[in-house]
C-alpha cells in the first residue's frame, strides 16, 4: 500500500520493534498508538505499562494523558506509581521503553524540559515525568519523534532524559547497565546508534522519501549506514488497525467533550 501519510508510516515501522515477549513501558501520544496497533496485530500477548501503575492494560481508545480512566478500566491490575518505580523499572522487570520528546541530539539524548536558557527560556516543555528513569533502566529504548531541524539539534540546551551521553562507553562509565536508545522511528527514515560511536545512522528510509529531504530536515550533519534499506511499507492489516483506533479514539473524546 501507498496511500498512507508520514505519521502512520513511523507509527507502524515503530509498532513492528515490538514482540508477544516484551514488557512494555509506554509513553503518552505516538508512542501509544504504536504499542497498541503492536498489541491489535502481531504482538497480542505484549504486556503494556503507563506510568500510572496500569499493567497488562489493553485500551479500546488511546488514553490522553496517563491518567486516563481508560487504562485503569482495561489493565489485569493498578499498582501504586512508586510500586511502579521502584519494584517494576528499577528492579530490572520491564524490558523495553517507548519515549518521545521536544528535542532529541546525535547521541539520542533527550529534552522535554525547556527550549533555550533554564533561567529564560523560550518555551518551557511539561518536563521529565518519569521518562529519566524509563531512559535509565529499560532494557531498551525506542523513540518515535517527527524529523525535523526544530527537534533534531545539533546541542540541547537541557537533557532530561539520557541516551547515550556524549557517545562511545559513556553510559557504562556512569554505571548504566541497560542499552539505551537502540532506534529511532521518525516520518522520514529509521536510524540507529553506530557500534563503536555511538552516533545516530539512518539505517532505513520511508518509500518515496528521498536521502535529501533527510539531511535537510536534520539539524546535525546526519550519516547514512554504508548499507542502507527501504522501510517496507505498512500492510492493510496495519493501516486498517492503526485508523479504525484512532477513529474510535477521536470519537470517544468527542462524546466526552460533548457530555461536560
Amino acid at each position: 500500500m501507498t496511500d498512507f501519510t508520514p505519521t502512520e508510516m513511523m507509527t507502524i515501522a515503530a509498532s513492528r520493534e515490538l514482540s508477544n515477549d516484551d514488557v512494555c513501558f509506554v509513553g503518552i501520544g505516538a508512542p501509544s498508538a504504536a504499542c497498541n496497533v503492536a498489541r491489535l496485530t502481531h504482538a497480542p500477548d505484549i504486556t503494556l505499562i503507563y506510568e500510572s501503575g496500569t499493567v497488562g492494560t489493553k485500551p479500546d481508545v488511546l488514553p490522553l494523558s496517563i491518567g486516563d480512566g481508560e487504562l485503569c478500566d482495561t489493565a489485569l491490575f493498578t499498582v501504586s506509581v512508586p510500586e511502579m518505580f521502584r519494584y517494576w523499572l528499577q528492579g530490572g522487570r520491564i524490558t523495553t521503553g517507548f519515549l518521545g520528546g521536544a528535542q532529541i541530539d546525535r547521541f539520542a539524548n533527550l529534552n522535554t524540559t525547556v527550549v533555550g536558557p533554564y533561567d529564560h527560556p523560550k518555551v518551557r516543555l511539561p518536563g521529565g515525568g518519569g521518562a529519566p528513569e524509563i531512559a535509565s533502566n529499560c532494557g531498551r529504548i525506542f523513540i518515535t519523534m517527527a524529523l525535523s531541524k526544530r527537534g533534531f539539534v545539533e546541542k540541547l540546551p537541557f537533557i532530561t532524559s539520557m541516551g547515550h551521553g556524549e557517545g562511545g562507553d559513556h553510559r557504562e562509565r556512569l554505571g548504566m547497565k541497560t542499552k539505551g536508545p537502540t532506534r529511532v522511528i521518525t516520518d522520514l527514515c529509521i536510524l540507529e546508534p553506530d557500534a563503536v560511536s555511538r552516533e545516530l545512522t539512518v539505517v532505513s528510509i520511508h518509500h518515496g522519501v528521498t536521502r535529501e529531504q533527510i539531511v535537510e530536515n536534520c539539524g546535525w550533519p546526519i550519516k547514512f549506514a554504508s548499507r542502507v534499506i527501504e522501510t517496507p511499507v505498512p500492510s492493510e492489516v496495519e493501516l486498517a488497525t492503526l485508523r479504525d483506533i484512532n477513529a474510535r479514539t477521536r470519537k470517544a473524546h468527542q462524546a466526552s467533550r460533548e457530555a461536560a
